[in-house]
């Protein structure tokens, strides 16, 4: 019986599940920062701290791949996943920096649908990445997340109907746009996330 044995490094998994939960505290302040009578300064601290966490642990899953011999998958997969989550957590520290910079007054009420897609797809993937370990119970969460960028693209689109409608002015027009490509951007990132998992799981399977 053809069998195989690799001593890898377990540390990993508990490293994407900690990237994971960055993305869940990071999707929370986003919420918090659309709140009304939100202390937005507070929040723009608290989300930058939460960034710089998250990076830390990108930089340490780099440099395990980098001094270990036996990696749990594919070195090229695991760099690619680590990004991915970064990715997310960038945009989000990005939408949150936007709010704050520009002084928006006024945020439309669709901006919260597109936050709370973020909320789902980062409790879903900080719920997927334990499961790394085994490489199973994880094609529900793929399709889970396209599912939830689907709906992210359509409520994106209608957010950008409304902005051309004439009811904004257009400094602010340009300023709920970047806002709301930053918003669209981590969805689409989160789905990145998916699909490399999704690529993993094939490969090991």
């Amino acid at each position: 019986m053809a069998f195989s044995f690799r001593p890898v490094d377990a540390t990993f998994y508990d490293l994407f599940a900690a990237s994971a939960q960055h993305l869940v505290v990071g999707a929370g302040l986003l919420a918090e920062m659309l709140a009304e009578g939100a202390d937005r300064d507070a929040v723009a601290q608290r989300m930058r701290e939460a960034e710089h966490q998250a990076d830390e642990t990108t930089h340490e899953i780099v440099r395990r791949v980098n001094s270990t011999f036996v990696t749990p998958f594919d070195r090229e997969d695991i760099y690619a996943l680590a990004s991915g989550l970064d990715d997310v957590m960038d945009f989000m520290d990005e939408a949150v920096d936007e709010i704050l910079l520009y002084e928006v007054a006024e945020i439309p009420a669709e901006l919260s649908t597109q936050v709370e897609v973020i909320q789902q797809c980062a409790e879903i993937t900080a719920a997927a990445m334990p499961k790394l370990r085994s490489m199973k119970d994880l094609t529900e969460y793929w399709i889970e997340v396209n599912r939830l960028e689907n709906a992210g693209d359509k409520t994106f689109r209608r957010i950008l109907a409304k902005l051309f409608s004439g009811e904004f002015k257009a400094l602010e027009v340009l300023k709920l746009k970047d806002i709301v490509e930053s918003l669209e951007h981590a969805i689409d990132a989160f789905e990145k996330v998916a699909n490399t998992v999704e690529q993993i799981a094939v490969k090991e399977s």
